[in-house]
């Protein structure tokens, strides 16, 4: 009798068949945009094929391509370390690290593209993608911007949407400005330099 990943029987206790599963899962998915225009086309079925696994696997993990999606490209961004409250400067600069670090890896950054390009025809998507992979980060670092207003690390009139643009746009710019084969070269300081140059603006007069 052929068996699948579905209809064997005898499994070892615990998740680690599904963790695999799952991961696989996740990959596939993000090959099969970075290969593609778009997301559109992208089915069940070929990422099933792709992760090596059935359809049902898929669907008892999520109920539809959609939801999927969301998952696997909320999956591209690196955690954010808990802020250790020691000083604003550091948790930026530790920020900034986990920043610099996704913004130079040339799948993530691929992959997010071709999904946010997407606004016009995927609204729906695009937003619960900026919902699940974006928003947390936004957040976190308004509330770090707070959090040093309050202490008095930074100026009382602190515009936060504009320190918060000036500090995720600064790294932006530096990295955009190096070519991509380059990226393993960028100084790892990068983050300090920048923190440390902005706050000279953002700190209390």
């Amino acid at each position: 009798m052929t068996t699948t990943d579905e209809t064997q029987t005898a499994r070892p206790a615990g998740r680690p068949r599904s963790a695999r599963a799952e991961k696989a899962i996740i990959e596939a998915t993000l090959d099969l945009i970075g290969e593609s225009s778009g997301i559109a086309d992208l089915s069940i079925e070929a990422i099933a094929a792709r992760a090596g696994v059935g359809k049902t696997t898929i669907y008892r993990r999520w109920s539809n391509k959609e939801d999927l999606l969301v998952d696997a490209l909320a999956a591209l961004k690196s955690p954010l370390p808990p802020p250790r409250g020691v000083s604003v400067r550091e948790d930026l600069i530790a920020y900034l690290r986990v920043f610099q670090h996704d913004a130079c890896d040339a799948r993530s950054r691929c992959v997010m593209n071709i999904a946010m390009n997407e606004v016009e025809r995927h609204p729906r998507l695009v937003e619960r993608i900026r919902q699940a992979a974006i928003e947390p980060r936004r957040a976190a670092l308004t509330a770090l911007l707070r959090r040093g207003v309050a202490t008095g690390e930074l100026r009382a009139d602190l515009d936060i949407p504009i320190a918060m643009a000036t500090i995720t746009g600064t790294m932006m710019w530096y990295i955009r400005s190096v070519e991509p084969s380059e990226h393993e070269n960028i100084p790892e300081e990068l983050a300090e330099r920048i923190v440390d140059h902005l706050l000279a603006g953002l700190g209390p007069r």
